[in-house]
């Protein structure tokens, strides 16, 4: 039986304007990842993923590279009940 997990991660250094969200989302789509992920005021990335555990870890795994023009110093991630997200959406 496979154990469905949730995450959230803040993702710190240039992530904002580089298509990290964009990027984020077609990742987690592509390993049937729930969750959403947004941009918050201080310039980090805030995201929430539930699924599967490979495939969240996976996504935790994803976010240290990030899209191509990102420069990911910093992930801190912290562990949530999953609520059964389905799909994965950015935020404004």
């Amino acid at each position: 039986m496979r154990t469905r997990v949730r995450v959230r991660v803040f993702v710190s250094g240039r992530v904002q304007g580089v298509y990290y969200r964009a990027t984020t989302r077609e990742t987690a789509e592509e390993n049937g990842v729930g969750g959403w992920v947004k941009n918050l005021d201080d310039g980090r990335v805030e995201a929430v993923f539930e699924g599967e555990r490979p495939a969240v870890e996976e996504m935790i795994e994803w976010c240290h590279t990030g899209s191509q023009r990102a420069r990911v110093e910093r992930v801190e991630t912290e562990s949530e009940e999953p609520v059964g997200l389905e799909g994965f959406e950015i935020r404004r």
